[in-house]
């Protein structure tokens, strides 16, 4: 492992090169930045983990039209929250940020707490969040560590080691800080917008930027040669491969029969296609809870959908002019929805593009 280095140059030439380059290149006009509050804030950070800026402004700004502060959040129907969230993934962000709220409203007056402990005991918000809420919201002198600002210090201080053990991220965590020492008072939320525009614009993992660098002269790994080697990547691991068979029912009125996930697991308290991991368990569900003659399905193109665990492979099987048995009816988890009606209920991003390829005839 190559240690950090210490900081040999002024100790705020790093900081004041970033945010003279923020000055001239960064993003000031991002939707959650006017007006800048504690809500917009938190719902930005929460909607940019593990997704790109382009893909979360439109849902941004129809989030905050339908949910424009968090009471409003707070009291929203799961099912209308879901339908707001449906495309982004990794839906256990959206649970997170309603019980959040929920919780701000209980113990909070309906506000975000201005202190780092209070956030950090609220669902959904970890270290480097809450430091992203409290700098960029009050201006609070508070570091940040999500995914660009590991690379951008891995690089510049040339630390080997995967930065998710628990070593390396102490060690960066730690550099972060010093840094946040160096940043002039009024300009934490500049300074944290900075980091993280400087990582997705320049020092990117592929193909970085360095020769238009503000802080090139500086870096260990351009020094060393060592810029495409950092950060050091997580250990491969190969994705386990899963089946399972999904029912898309139609009605004799086109209707679709849709079906509640359970509250925790994949999908969770989306509504999604009947499922089960063998054809088997399929039929045996489609027995006993839909007149109609499962060997009649037609197989539709089949589904390969990614989840950060594993790679599903959904085979879909499509009939028309079925119903559910009378004893069963519609309830609470499963219940036949128009196809009008889709765009007010939560859906996984595959199944929403199945109905799209498949409308009714």
């Amino acid at each position: 492992m190559i240690a950090a280095r210490p900081m040999s140059q002024p100790p705020d030439t790093f900081a004041e090169r970033l945010l003279a380059w923020f000055d001239h290149h960064g993003r000031h006009d991002l939707p959650w930045q006017h007006p800048r509050t504690p809500y917009r804030v938190w719902l930005s950070e929460i909607m940019l983990q593990q997704t790109q800026v382009a893909t979360v402004i439109p849902y941004f700004q129809r989030f905050v039209q339908s949910f424009p502060t968090l009471p409003d959040l707070a009291a929203a129907d799961n099912d209308a929250l879901m339908a707001h969230w449906a495309g982004l993934g990794y839906y256990a962000r959206a649970r997170n940020l309603h019980a959040a709220a929920k919780r701000c409203v209980e113990l909070h007056d309906g506000d975000l707490p201005r202190d780092l402990d209070a956030l950090l005991a609220l669902p959904g918000i970890g270290r480097s969040t809450a430091g992203a809420i409290l700098s960029q919201a009050w201006n609070d002198p508070s570091p940040i560590l999500d995914g660009n600002v590991k690379r951008v210090l891995t690089r510049y201080h040339g630390i080997a080691g995967y930065p998710g053990l628990p070593a390396i991220e102490k060690q960066l965590w730690a550099l972060a800080a010093q840094h946040v020492e160096q940043v002039p008072q009024g300009r934490m939320a500049d300074w944290t917008q900075a980091q993280m525009d400087f990582g997705a614009t320049l020092c990117t993992r592929a193909n970085p930027a360095c020769i238009l660098c503000p802080v090139r002269a500086g870096c260990d790994a351009q020094a060393q040669g060592l810029v495409d080697s950092l950060p050091t990547p997580k250990p491969s691991k190969v994705l386990p491969e899963r089946e399972a068979s999904a029912l898309l029912l139609e009605d004799t009125r086109g209707r679709i029969l849709l079906c509640k996930r359970p509250p925790a697991g994949i999908w969770a308290s989306l509504w999604t296609l009947p499922q089960a991991d063998t054809d088997a368990e399929l039929r045996q569900w489609f027995a006993g809870n839909v007149d109609g003659d499962y060997d009649n399905a037609e197989e539709l193109p089949l589904i390969v959908h990614t989840f950060s665990h594993y790679r599903l492979h959904l085979q879909p099987l499509h009939l028309r002019k079925v119903a559910l048995h009378a004893r069963v009816g519609d309830n609470g988890d499963l219940r036949w929805v128009a196809r009008s009606e889709l765009d007010s209920l939560g859906l996984p991003a595959p199944i929403r593009k199945l109905l799209e390829r498949h409308p009714a005839r």
